[in-house]
């Protein structure tokens, strides 16, 4: 059920979660044996189900057919309108280390709040908060350096 609720705040379409939904477990099964355990289980699903919902909107992008509530979005709309831009702040995000990265891309990509990030990783509010702001700042003295 929160791997569900999880997709649901990314692409807030109900049929699409349940599609990411079940291609997550699907995945689970047949990949389990990579799973390294250096991540709570709730984590690593939910950092599946993001790659698997990444790669849909991806694929909708390249056919020109972005789904409603993406293309309805205005952050998401200008950030691929800056392609360019928003390769690098990929780039740089790729090259930050965990948690950071991870912490930034469910807050900024999810749109998790800080109290379920910090669930998330078993930590408390407060530290999902604490390395949000860092991935931020990490992130802005990288782009800037380059």
């Amino acid at each position: 059920m929160q791997v569900y609720s999880y997709v649901m705040t990314l692409g807030k379409d109900r049929q699409l979660a349940e599609e990411i939904t079940q291609k997550t477990f699907f995945k689970v099964m047949t990949t389990a044996h990579g799973y390294r355990g250096a991540a709570a289980t709730l984590t690593w699903l939910c950092a599946i189900a993001k790659n698997l919902y990444l790669d849909f909107c991806r694929k909708r992008r390249r056919d020109g057919d972005l789904p409603e509530q993406v293309a309805a979005d205005g952050d998401m709309a200008e950030a691929l309108a800056d392609e360019e831009l928003s390769f690098r702040i990929h780039q740089v995000l790729h090259q930050l280390e965990e948690p950071y990265k991870e912490v930034f891309g469910l807050r900024v990509f999810g749109e998790l709040p800080f109290k379920k990030i910090g669930a998330l990783f078993e930590k408390s509010e407060n530290w999902a908060r604490v390395t949000y702001h860092r991935a931020r700042l990490k992130l802005r003295e990288r782009m800037e350096s380059e």
